[in-house]
């Protein structure tokens, strides 16, 4: 079978490997479809992601495809069932996973990351980690799954009412997904901040979008509730603590790089009663993201720019492909 191997920094082929064969509790699925983000583009670069990826390995976290087998162990799953995949496994035994906070898991392990994941014909998951797609769920769609899911654990992490006033900054894949995620979650109103124009219009005519901002020419003003920062550089994390009102809530979503710093008024903190949140990656968040989905209060496939195929993906990971707001590679025919 085809496989696009990381076989160093910077360094990917595709190559002709064997057929995995699943364990006794794993399901093996045909590959259909696998999202590539910004944890990609790290690996790829040679940086952690929710791990660290050591070459030789298969990346591919975003997936979704077929069940071609299933372990002698499996019981919930059968040839032909649709699926998507939730990569990140924890360990249950470690301070963090028996605290309720297995995202923090000490012995963390992820397909796509650690273990070979969605970038060729055929992977292996434990049974524990694959989900069912919804029958009006594209399976297109349901690669996108896990970073939805990711931006539900960061919802979940603060606390919404329908008064707030909400501001975006971001507007990649997943500040676009916040737009709709704040919505589906009962925020009366959702501003958005970017620095592309035909997104901040797309999401301000299709989203329900109040306001937009391009952060090139305007100034945001310091009138929100909650500000959700999806970018992850030093001047759009200050843009963010310095939009609040008082008691607002910052969630601090864009991966920065591993030295990064940003400045903050800690005195504004302290006088505004500021509460800034962390999020990382998606504990229990798949089964309301494919709820999502399925009711049609999240829509991914217009945010879907680009289609390429395994071949193609390391012009995308080293930067020739520009502009690109979503590309999920088709793996399967």
């Amino acid at each position: 079978m085809d496989a696009l191997v990381l076989t160093a920094v910077k360094q990917m082929e595709v190559q002709e490997t064997k057929k995995p064969t699943p364990k006794a509790n794993e399901v093996l699925i045909e590959s259909k479809y696998a999202g590539i983000c910004g944890t990609d583009h790290a690996l790829y670069n040679g940086l952690p992601g929710s791990a660290a990826a050591v070459p030789p390995i298969v990346l591919g976290h975003e997936n979704s495809g077929i069940v071609a087998e299933v372990g002698a162990d499996v019981v919930d799953f059968k040839v032909g069932d649709r699926v998507t995949v939730d990569p990140n496994i924890y360990c249950g035994k470690c301070f963090y996973c028996r605290t309720g906070r297995p995202e923090l898991c000490d012995n963390l392990s992820a397909i796509g990351v650690t273990r070979n994941g969605g970038l060729e014909q055929y992977f292996t998951a434990p049974e524990t980690q694959v989900y069912k797609v919804p029958d009006n769920v594209s399976l297109k769609a349901a690669a996108t799954t896990e970073p939805i899911s990711c931006a539900v654990h960061g919802v979940k992490l603060l606390k919404l009412t329908p008064y707030q006033k909400a501001l975006v900054i971001g507007d990649g894949f997943m500040g676009q997904l916040f737009v709709q995620l704040l919505r589906a979650y009962g925020v009366h109103q959702v501003d958005f901040a970017g620095i592309i124009d035909e997104k901040l219009a797309l999401n301000k005519e299709k989203f329900g979008v109040t306001n937009t901002f391009n952060t090139t020419r305007d100034q945001i003003p310091a009138d929100y509730d909650v500000v959700i920062e999806a970018v992850g550089l030093p001047q759009t994390q200050e843009q963010a603590v310095n939009a609040t009102v008082k008691g607002a809530q910052v969630l601090m979503f864009g991966v920065g790089k591993p030295n990064q710093e940003f400045k903050m008024n800690t005195y504004e903190v302290y006088q505004k009663q500021l509460t800034i949140q962390g999020s990382f990656i998606n504990p229990n968040a798949f089964e309301d993201s494919l709820a999502l989905l399925s009711s049609g209060k999240l829509d991914v496939l217009p945010l879907i720019s680009n289609e390429p195929s395994l071949k193609d993906v390391p012009d995308y990971l080293d930067g020739t492909i520009k502009d690109v707001s979503k590309a999920v590679v088709k793996v399967g025919e």
